[in-house]
Order: C-alpha cells, then structure tokens, then sequence
C-alpha cells in the first residue's frame, strides 16, 4: 500500500519568503499538514520541524522538497541524512528542480549508481556555494571597515550635561559613581566615555584636566 506524502521547505531567516517553495509543494495535492518549514539555516539538521517531520515518516512515504540545498547545506550531512532517510526509513526522495534525484525511478544497480553520483555533486557544489558566501561577506565587512564604516548598533548620544560632569568629577568635585549616577549611566560607561572624549576633544577643558 502506498505512504503518505510530505513536503520540506526552508528558508535561511525569518526575513526570506518562502512562498515560493510552498506553492510548488502544495500543486502536488501534498496536505497542509504535512509540509513542514524551517525559517533556520541549513548548517545543519538540528532543526525542529525537519526533527518533526523525520519523526512523521514512515516506510514508503514519499517527500518532496524543491532543491537540494532547501535540504541542508552541509555536504557530508546531506548524504548521511540521505542514506538514512532512503536506505534505514525506506522512503522515496523526490528533488523538484532535480529530475536525476527521484529515487521512485532506477532502483536498479545503475539507476541508484547515477542518482548517488549525481547527489553527491551537488551536495558537494551546495556547501561549496555555502562557503564562497561566507567568504564574500567576510570580505565584504573587512572591505568596509578599512574605508572606515562602523558596524554593529550606533552608540547612543552622549546626555546633554555629560560634559559639565566630566569636567567636575576631572576637577575632584564629583566622585565616578556620582559622576556616573548624574549622567544616569553604568560606572563602566561613564568611565569609557570619559576616556575616549578626553582622547578626542581634551584640548576642549584646557590644562586644569
């Protein structure tokens, strides 16, 4: 008797649309309740509805996903996941953009042959793709800070009478934590941002600093 039908999608965060992916799965009459989404990166397979979803398997069942690298990213895992998916669970793969990869078709000797060849290629171009991304980025970002572009969150604006408490608690008047408390900031915070304003503007306060 055939299985049941699932479909896998997964985008890579919350911000991606994975409409796209979802409409394709659904024109294959596939139930709602049986396509599982990941919003999570595909480093690797801990992920909860793709957990879920091998939970939900059983010998026979068929699953669609649209791509290879919809799957999983990593290439060493994607053939273990493979393998244990088809071979330990006995459920048949289908890879939409990829006809080679329907293991419903060639279950002979040469049929399994080609389809594993043809996995392993672009598994291995999947993770390859991965890695030259995360190359780019981090060339990017290295790029930008040498032309001197600042990331992370911008710092918050100083209060406006940080300098009138600075010079005070600079000429004794104040102590840091009643410095600190008057600017309504940490000691820690005070202290650096009493540092670097000295560095930057000391000439501002002349030589009683």
């Amino acid at each position: 008797m055939a299985g049941n039908i699932y479909g896998y999608a997964r985008v890579s965060t919350r911000e991606q649309n994975e409409d796209r992916q979802l409409i394709e799965l659904m024109q294959l009459a596939i139930p709602k309740k049986n396509i599982f989404l990941d919003k999570q990166s595909g480093k690797d397979f801990e992920r909860p509805q793709y957990r879920c979803l091998i939970r939900r398997l059983k010998r026979e069942d068929m699953l669609y996903v649209k791509s290879i690298d919809r799957l999983g990213r990593n290439y060493e895992e994607i053939l273990e996941q493979w393998r244990v998916l088809t071979k330990e669970k006995g459920v048949d793969i289908i890879v939409l953009d990829m006809p080679l990869l329907d293991t419903r078709r060639g279950k002979d000797l040469m049929g399994t042959f080609l389809s594993d060849i043809v996995l392993q290629v672009l598994s291995f171009v999947a993770e390859k793709e991965r890695n030259n991304i995360r190359q780019r980025q981090a060339e990017g970002i290295e790029a930008a800070k040498r032309r001197g572009v600042k990331f992370g969150r911008p710092a918050r604006p100083l209060p406006d009478n940080f300098y009138e408490i600075h010079k005070k608690w600079r000429n004794k008047k104040l102590t840091l934590s009643q410095a600190a408390e008057a600017c309504g900031m940490p000691v820690g915070t005070f202290y650096a941002k009493a540092v670097k304003q000295e560095e930057n503007v000391l000439p501002i306060y002349g030589k009683n600093l």
